[in-house]
């Protein structure tokens, strides 16, 4: 290739390899699925599967092909317009509630368009010439986009598909993947705290606010063995939790009133009988899986009732340190599942629900945005939100590191979010 350098080449072939198998899976995704079911767009943070196929594929070609190689392939220049999510130095777009509007152009075009730039980018990857580093860097950070979306492709439609009366079925469960279930790793693991470095180290992709890695200071804490369980919540609720105005924060209490909240969301309480959605139907309560789609607020009122508190973010990656990594990856119907006893320690910190801390998501000392568009991936959102660590049953095998910082609003439930409790040591 022109203009490479030693190892580019490799790099750029591997590259090449894991972006068309992430764009593949992402149409695997789809495939189940009707054109009503791709359409459909439940709440404002949620977006239809169709948007999520355009949106990704829009990514590519605008920060691939027509930055670097000056190829177009929408059929028409209002795609940007309506495909664009928040890139204000792209240009303007569609307002995020009303994307369930779009109903043209069709499915089947979408599909097209998705094919026709994946090609587009796969040929310029064969003979990038100058730009082989550029381009290294962005089928790099492309992958991992994609691959947030087909987490987030998940997340909502699970959400559309639970206001459905019905609770349907849209994927076949096909087994949990876990070893066999044991008694839970109950119990407490101790730190002793003290000056430690958290923030991604430089080996690997990251994104940029993992960076930069600092120094900060830890008293002595304890974290809970096991994640708090399906078991746990419906103790909190038969004593009373959700009406019991001293265990929550204020904003938590007006959201639990506003709400009329008695239950975690997904759940059908029925007296004594309670049934979960999953993407794979309904199915009776597991009161030994991991309790998900906790909002910070039900996360928070839960530590309390149980004498603990959440952890820091800063807590979770020191502890996350010192454990193995447990499961990584699920199909696209599961759920969190009953946590395998693998020795002592920590369990479930990756690959079960992303765990809460009470760290308000901000910028790491020392944190500088990347320029251009690109900059706005992260460093914009750096408001309003809180720190959640891990990941989830839905989660790219990727993301599964204990750098990796998620964050959402504090009466966000549509993802699948729990809590590890955290206590002084």
């Amino acid at each position: 290739m022109d203009g490479s350098v030693p190892g580019v080449d490799f790099v750029l072939a591997e590259l090449a390899q894991r972006f068309a198998k992430v764009r593949a899976r992402t149409e695997a995704m789809a495939e189940p699925l009707t054109e009503a079911d791709c359409q459909v767009q439940s709440m404002d943070d949620a977006s239809p599967v169709k948007w999520h196929l355009a949106h990704t594929t829009w990514f590519w070609e605008t920060f691939v092909l027509k930055a670097h190689a000056g190829i177009e392939t929408a059929p028409e220049p209002g795609w940007d317009f309506l495909f664009n999510s928040y890139y204000e130095a792209v240009g303007p777009r569609h307002a995020r509630p009303q994307r369930g509007l779009i109903t043209r152009p069709r499915l089947k075009e979408v599909l097209t368009y998705r094919r026709r730039t994946t090609n587009a980018v796969l040929d310029f990857a064969d003979a990038p010439g100058e730009r082989a580093d550029a381009l290294a860097k962005l089928l790099e950070i492309g992958v991992a986009h994609e691959e947030q979306h087909q987490e987030l492709i998940l997340t909502d439609l699970k959400h559309a598909m639970s206001r459905n009366p019905l609770w349907p079925a849209v994927y076949a469960r096909t087994g949990d993947g876990v070893s066999p279930r044991g008694p839970l790793a109950d119990g407490w693991t101790g730190f002793d705290g003290g000056l430690t470095e958290i923030g991604h180290t430089g080996e690997g992709f990251g994104f940029d606010n993992e960076f930069p890695r600092h120094r900060v200071w830890l008293e002595p804490f304890e974290l809970s063995n096991r994640l708090v369980t399906n078991g746990d919540v419906l103790g909190f609720m038969e004593a009373g939790g959700y009406r019991e105005a001293s265990l929550w924060l204020s904003d938590g209490w007006a959201w639990v009133n506003s709400q009329a909240r008695r239950n975690p969301d997904y759940w059908r309480v029925d007296g004594y009988d309670v049934e979960v959605y999953t993407l794979a139907g309904p199915e009776p309560l597991d009161p030994e899986a991991p309790a998900a789609h906790l909002s910070a607020y039900e996360a928070d009122a839960i530590a309390r009732f149980l004498g603990a508190r959440l952890p820091t973010e800063a807590e979770w990656e020191a502890a996350a340190a010192q454990a193995p990594a447990g499961r990584t990856a699920v199909s696209a119907g599961e759920s969190p599942a009953p946590q395998p006893t693998t020795g002592h320690g920590l369990q479930g910190l990756f690959g079960e629900v992303w765990q809460w801390t009470s760290s308000s998501y901000s910028a790491y000392p020392g944190y500088r945005q990347p320029a251009g568009a690109i900059g706005e991936y992260n460093g914009k959102f750096m408001s309003g939100q809180q720190v959640l660590r891990g990941s989830s049953c839905a989660t790219s095998p990727g993301h599964a590191r204990r750098t990796y910082r998620n964050f959402f609003h504090a009466p966000d439930t549509w993802q699948f979010t729990g809590l590890r409790l955290a206590r002084d040591g």
